[in-house]
């Protein structure tokens, strides 16, 4: 069984994702206030852990590659470093080019979800590093598989799906998002093509909601204008 899956983000009214291309706050609202508000309400699920691609997790790991010289060859199955109790910080990193040097991002245990295809090196410097593995299918892209797994292996019930937009957009195709937490920062970025909350990757004429509906459960206005809005996901039966 799975965990629940709250897709947590930060946006701009027009829903983009990079604050340094949002508009200042208006005159008396503080900047750094409307930046702690994530923090907080992330804090405020009090979730298992969290999720997010291969690009935020190579920007808050900050490794270097280190190649494991003659590595033997390690069966591709899931592996479980020493946790100690500590939340996870799960990288959805099908390719294996994410490096660590360590089993922890700011305290939370790192768990990999890779592909099939990873060579034999890459899964001996995580293990070196204690870092966790688990594998979604051959390509990388049974996302349900991996996270049923990471639910069984470490006892998971909740977690905060915090990717970028092509991250949200396959969990959201294979409806594994169980509800969207928005924060709407008083500011636009205008800007055709920006990254938005959820960018599907997929053909033309696709529609990675197709046979779900979003219910408003909580709208709440925070300091400095930030609204924050939660959504339930609903599926179509049958």
């Amino acid at each position: 069984m799975r965990p629940y899956i709250i897709c947590h983000m930060s946006t701009s009214i027009d829903g983009r994702l990079h604050p340094s291309r949002f508009t200042s706050p208006a005159s008396g609202n503080s900047a750094a206030i409307l930046r702690s508000h994530y923090e907080r309400v992330h804090d405020q699920f009090d979730a298992d852990g969290w999720i997010v691609g291969r690009r935020t997790m190579s920007e808050l790991s900050k490794g270097t590659e280190r190649p494991v010289k003659d590595a033997p060859r390690i069966a591709r199955e899931a592996h479980v470093g020493p946790r100690n109790g500590r939340k996870l910080a799960i990288s959805i990193d099908p390719s294996g080019r994410v490096h660590y040097g360590k089993d922890n991002i700011s305290g939370d245990h790192v768990v990999a979800v890779l592909g099939e295809q990873v060579s034999d090196a890459y899964l001996a410097e995580l293990r070196e590093d204690g870092v966790s593995y688990v594998f979604a299918g051959p390509r990388g892209d049974d996302l349900a598989r991996a996270i049923e797994e990471i639910a069984s292996l470490f006892g998971v019930k909740k977690l905060l799906l915090e990717g970028g937009g092509r991250i949200n957009g396959a969990f959201l195709k294979r409806q594994l998002i169980d509800e969207f937490s928005t924060l709407f920062h008083p500011a636009v970025d205008g800007v055709a093509g920006a990254q938005s909350i959820v960018d599907y990757d997929g053909h033309d004429g696709d529609r990675p909601g197709a046979g779900q509906s979003l219910r408003l459960t909580h709208c709440e206005t925070l300091e400095g204008g930030m609204v924050w809005l939660r959504h339930a996901v609903e599926r179509a039966l049958g």
